[in-house]
């Protein structure tokens, strides 16, 4: 049982490591955004520049490449409630494929769906160092994407679109554990894509987790003056998807599950935070030829003010 000193304890302890320099932006996961920290009354704003190639080992050797930008921003509505937009900007996305014309490239690019989500912590317990907080989340993906671009070749195929042209949902919930020297977030999430012109990408089930631990400096004694915290990252993304569907049946090469782990750094200073992954696929399970991940580089900052 915890006493009442302890329930005060993480409130005077923030408040003390402010006063003595430590940020007030706080780690969190590279690779996901529901569990960001945002307080009453603040605004997080992040940027990531992602790269991200995909291929398959099918005859026709279809190779995806995507240079993308995602931004985010999120506001503290009340201690407990949080409300964020995501939106992804494509500077380009490509496809390499064989044909019987031989190896030909298809590319487009321009704004992606934007979704929106809301985060509501259900439960939290403050102790002495540390917290621990769970709390659903819910969200909608708008078809603000381009669905019918078109090159030299007639309309792309509806996986290369930088839009889906339909509504989606997710939901699902999200855990933080957190204290001075480390933190662990994860996620169960699920995404209901909609259907938009006969054609509907699979369902996804979704496991991420992510553990960020503080190497610089090693102790909170003496850190006076200390411009910033390094921290290490390992996160894990186990992914499900279903076969897409087109028109009254599915597409057998789509989908599947697949197991990433990421490493990566973060550096915190009071308002900044500079970051970056790089994930790689562990084990994999495809549905036929299906496309699956060979590498995703996230890299980027976040802002809190």
């Amino acid at each position: 049982m915890r006493n009442n000193n302890q329930s005060i304890g993480l409130p005077l302890l923030v408040g003390a490591l402010v006063l003595t320099g430590v940020p007030s932006a706080q780690a969190a996961p590279n690779t996901f955004n529901t569990a960001l920290p945002v307080p009453q009354g603040e605004t997080i704003w992040r940027e990531q520049l992602v790269l991200r190639e995909r291929s398959d080992g099918g005859p026709m050797d279809r190779e995806v490449s995507v240079q993308a930008l995602g931004s985010v921003l999120g506001y503290g509505i009340t201690p407990k409630l949080a409300v964020f937009g995501v939106v992804p900007y494509f500077f380009n996305k490509a496809l390499d494929v064989t044909t019987p014309m031989g190896r030909i490239e298809r590319d487009t690019g321009g704004i992606g769906d934007v979704s929106l989500f809301g985060r509501y912590t259900v439960y939290q317990d403050d102790f002495t160092g540390g917290t621990f907080r769970v709390a659903p989340i819910f969200g909608l993906t708008a078809p603000t994407g381009d669905s019918d671009d078109r090159d030299r070749f007639g309309e792309l195929p509806r996986p290369l679109q930088v839009g889906d042209g339909a509504w989606d949902g997710f939901g699902g919930v999200v855990a933080t554990y957190q204290t001075l020297q480390y933190q662990m977030d994860a996620q169960l999430l699920y995404r209901e894509n909609g259907r938009h012109d006969g054609f509907a990408h699979g369902d996804e089930t979704r496991l991420d987790a992510s553990m960020q631990y503080r190497i610089w400096p090693p102790s909170l004694e003496g850190i006076s003056g200390t411009p910033g915290f390094t921290y290490a990252l390992l996160e894990s993304s186990f992914v499900h998807r279903e076969r897409n569907e087109i028109g009254s049946g599915t597409d057998a090469n789509s989908g599947g599950t697949q197991w990433l782990l990421a490493p990566g750094v973060q550096y915190i200073t009071r308002r900044w935070v500079v970051e970056g992954t790089v994930q790689l696929p562990v084990a994999e399970d495809p549905n036929g030829d299906a496309i699956q991940d060979d590498y995703i580089v996230r890299v980027g900052f976040r802002r809190n003010f």
